[in-house]
């Protein structure tokens, strides 16, 4: 029987319509003909999904009892005795109940696929397993209800189903996705339009390598080698050259004018491991071509043209972009090249850009200089090859002629062609060379007539011992080449890996100074490195680091240094370095000086910054001083000039009204000079706090003393888990966020105060209904000495949001503004959960069956914990297991006044 076939609506968030889509497809199937039915679909509520199931057959579902509690799920038999066609299955990654048929619902969708029914089914983008600690950075939340990737990219049809941020937000906000009382909820927690943002990025990347990886599958199934232009990719040759980097930075220029364009650079490589490039500069422009967005890929192949073509073709580029060739004209007489190769066979839908640079018709560079016998064999080898090579031809020579028996000089001269063979194995060049010259002096001697002569009378003979002289220098320089091509190669790889480290290490940003030299003193077996710099040529040297004992002082007190430019070297201390190993040094020495220029570069970076903040800050204070703070000095000095006056007699609702405008202008300077200081403190760093947990419903009311009495409703929730925090720090960041909430929201909206708990975080909301902020003022208002819009009515220095932040941030916490649905801002004060959690409730379940069936805590129908009412046990729905125990209880709703 033929397996059925897979079709997935894959959405970004729950509510983009993917069950939706998948009715419409029912439907369309179901006028063609084709037998399809409902297995299992669930409307969440949703009038218009429940319509759509008007029309389709239904497969009865299966009540499964657990812990006293009756769940409908799919039942697998049913849809077996069935056979439909087409079976409708949603929400793939669910639970099922324990006691069903299988433990998840995919494993249910892989029986109805072996017994060749075709399944229609929806997955969010969250419930991957591949990108459960993704989703969990950007959400907060763990998900616990996954899928396998690889059952998700088995299927044979994936349709994304999109909607943007805004548009999902806005369906949310009409009511069409969740009921209104779980609307703000969902909006301020899993639905906040960042999430959203990012979560459909990773839909639509999953969904973009799905469908290359289906081109690559279809491309090689058929053999296609042609250029298929569905994807600007631009592979860019690199020869080791200095040219490269001008080729990378041109590639890249190419590919931003094509939306989606993607750059790879590749070296060429001879398969016997020998190469003309140089190490170091081949890591500085692996370096630059992923710091431009773009790959690096090392091939291996003895014909360039061949390889590069090969590699461009294999994952389907549309551009090459080479560099005009090295070679000097007279090196053409050996061929075109490889520029005119490649342009000649690349084929009309593959692009070819020759680029010119300086480094063109200068010649190749020389490759790596060649080694010596003793350092490729080892000097025992050495000497053995020597003792075969001299000594044993002699003791061969005066052996035979010890012989009675004549074995013929053919035999002989194989004889002492084996020694050479032996002394080149064991020892190299030189010595067969000694070996064969040595040896067919010995032949000419002792055994071709005449004897006791260095004549030879028979032609034959001459011949003969021309041969063996030949044979054994052949053999003797294939032997000498590949042990030289031996340690040539492993040189190279080595060097390859300690520069992959290097440029690694440079991507990442991983890469300090002190790490950059221990490495540097392991690769070369060194006792201490030291680098060391100076301002002039007549300046002392000083080290900018060093590792290991006694680092030395000077370069000249170095066993190896290696001058980085004029002012800086690196000295060595423990042994004397070969020449060739200069390479690798030198590339170190490139990174550590890199490294030093960019710790100097962020210290002078942070100092400007610092210096420009202090500057604005000073500039802001005195126009602070000079308008805000004068005005109610003013005002108290009009007030006491009034009551001191004798002209004048005052009856006493007079004077008590002069009375209340002198305190109200030295509550006003109390205000703004407590604020002043707080952000002085901030700024000097000088903020302490005093790190302890505590329950929000013991800090929070008291921040709201300084408002009036009805201007504010408290929702703080008695189930929460305490906060670690400075009690007396997140007092001050409240109040001020919440005076500014009721200085900007209207006389009859009161503002709302509400707290949550969302992973390992606690959430205080200040949500009011006034003006708003547009999107990119929302970050300069927590600037010091800002107000938005310089509003006339703005009473202050514009400090209170920026010490409230500032305050927030010194307790570990964040604090940032969002739109309030239906108008307004919200700001969130973040804060972190203490380690141990509250004990549970009254009347709550303290555990849990593990093995149960598990919410989906992204399911913003129910509230932030994803918590309701409803019977239901389906985790991606509007409604939670019954057994589950971490239902919230709903938080009393109080009227704020004087703590």
């Amino acid at each position: 029987m033929a397996r059925g076939k897979l079709r997935i609506y894959l959405g970004a968030a729950p509510g983009v319509g993917k069950t939706y889509a998948m009715l419409s497809e029912a439907h369309r199937r179901v006028e063609r003909g084709t037998d399809c039915v409902v297995a299992f679909v669930e409307h969440h509520g949703r009038a218009r999904t429940e319509a759509m199931l008007h029309g389709l057959e239904p497969v009865p579902r299966r009540e499964v009892a657990h812990r006293g509690a009756v769940f409908p799920e799919m039942d697998v038999d049913a849809v077996l005795a069935r056979r439909p066609t087409v079976a409708l299955v949603d929400e793939l990654a669910h639970t099922n109940v324990p006691g069903s048929r299988n433990a998840k619902r995919w494993q249910d969708v892989e029986e109805l696929l072996q017994a060749g029914v075709d399944v229609v089914s929806t997955v969010n983008i969250q419930h991957l397993e591949s990108l459960g600690d993704v989703v969990e950075t950007i959400t907060g939340v763990r998900q616990r209800e996954t899928v396998p990737d690889e059952v998700v990219r088995r299927a044979d049809q994936i349709e994304l189903v999109d909607m943007s941020p805004q548009a999902l937000r806005r369906r949310m906000a009409h009511g069409n996705v969740y009921a209104p009382d779980k609307v703000d909820a969902a909006l301020s927690n899993h639905f906040r339009p960042g999430n959203l943002t990012a979560l459909r990025e990773l839909a639509l990347l999953w969904v973009a390598d799905r469908a290359d990886e289906y081109l690559r599958e279809y491309r090689g199934e058929h053999g296609i080698r042609a250029t298929w232009q569905a994807r600007e990719r631009i592979v860019v040759g690199l020869t080791g050259g200095p040219e490269g980097r001008t080729l990378i930075r041109r590639a890249a220029r190419l590919a931003e004018k094509g939306a989606g364009g993607e750059v790879m650079a590749v070296y060429v490589a001879r398969s016997d491991g020998l190469t003309a490039a140089s190490p170091k500069e081949l890591a500085v422009q692996r370096t630059l071509v992923e710091d431009l967005g773009g790959t690096f890929h090392h091939v291996i192949g003895d014909d360039t043209a061949t390889g590069l073509l090969e590699f461009a073709r294999g994952v389907n580029a549309t551009q090459i972009v080479l560099g005009s060739s090295r070679r000097r004209p007279w090196q053409y007489a050996f061929g075109p090249g490889v520029g005119v190769t490649v342009a000649r066979e690349s084929g009309p839908y593959l692009d070819v850009h020759i680029v010119t640079h300086e480094e063109a018709a200068k010649g190749r560079r020389r490759g790596l200089p060649p080694a010596r016998s003793a350092a490729l064999l080892g000097r025992t080898r050495v000497i053995a090859g020597w003792t075969v090579g001299v000594i044993c031809p002699a003791l061969l020579a005066i052996l035979l002629t010890h012989v009675d028996a004549d074995p013929g000089l053919a035999n002989e001269m194989l004889l002492f062609l084996a020694l050479t063979v032996a002394a080149a194995l064991l020892g190299g060049l030189y010595p067969a060379l000694a070996s064969a010259a040595f040896g067919s002096l010995l032949l000419n001697w002792f055994f071709a007539p005449p004897v006791h002569r260095l004549t030879i009378s028979d032609p034959e003979n001459i011949l003969a011992i021309a041969v063996f002289f030949g044979v054994a220098v052949s053999v003797a320089s294939v032997v000498g080449l590949a042990a030289r091509r031996t340690h040539q190669a492993a040189r190279l790889r080595a060097e390859s890996e300690i520069l992959s480290f290097l440029a690694g290490g440079v991507l990442r940003g991983e890469t300090t100074l002190d790490a950059l030299l221990e490495r540097l003193r392991e690769t070369f077996a060194m006792e201490s490195v030291a680098l060391l710099e100076r301002g002039g040529d007549r300046e002392p040297w000083k080290p900018a680091g060093s590792v290991g004992p006694h680092p030395a002082a000077r370069p000249e007190d170095a066993d190896v240094d290696m001058p980085i430019g004029d002012r800086m070297a690196l000295a060595l201390s423990g042994r004397v370095l070969p020449a060739e190993d200069r390479r690798v040094l030198g590339a170190f020495a490139a990174q550590a000086a890199v490294v030093v220029d960019r710790q100097r570069l962020l210290g002078e970076a942070e100092e400007a910054r610092r210096l420009a903040e202090g500057n604005r800050i000073r500039t802001a204070l005195l126009a602070a001083v000079s308008h805000d703070l004068r005005t109610p000095l003013a005002g108290i000095k009009a007030s006491v000039s009034s009551l001191r006056s004798e002209d004048v007699e005052w009856s006493r609702e007079d004077r008590a009204e002069l009375l209340e405008g002198i305190e109200h202008g030295a509550d006003r300077l109390d205000h703004l000079v407590g604020n002043l200081l707080d952000m002085s403190r901030l700024q000097t760093g000088t903020v302490t706090p005093l790190i302890r947990e505590i329950d929000l419903d013991e800090v929070v009311p008291m921040a709201l003393g300084g408002v009036p009495e009805d201007s504010v409703v408290l929702d703080v929730p008695e189930t929460l888990p305490m906060v670690a925090v400075d009690p007396g720090l997140l007092e001050r960041a409240v109040a001020n966020v919440v005076e500014n909430a009721v200085k900007y929201s209207p006389a009859h909206e009161p503002v709302l105060v509400a707290a949550s708990h969302l992973g390992d975080r606690v959430e205080v909301r200040v949500v009011d209904r006034g003006p708003g902020v547009p999107e990119d003022a929302r970050e300069r208002i927590f600037e010091p000495f800002q107000r938005h819009g310089d509003a006339p009515r703005g009473t202050g220095v514009g400090l209170g949001l920026a010490v409230a932040r500032g305050f927030a941030e010194a307790m570990d916490g964040t604090l940032a503004a969002e739109d309030t649905p239906g108008g307004g801002l919200t700001m969130v004060l973040t804060l972190r959960a203490a380690p141990r959690g509250r004990a549970p409730a009254p009347g709550r379940i303290p555990d849990r069956d593990p093995t149960g069936p598990s919410p989906d805590p992204t399911d913003a129908s129910r509230g932030p914990t994803g918590a309701g009412p409803g019977p239901s046990p389906d985790p991606t729905g509007p409604s939670p297991d019954p057994t589950d125990a971490t239902d919230p209880i709903r938080p009393v709703r109080q009227k704020a006044g004087p703590p």
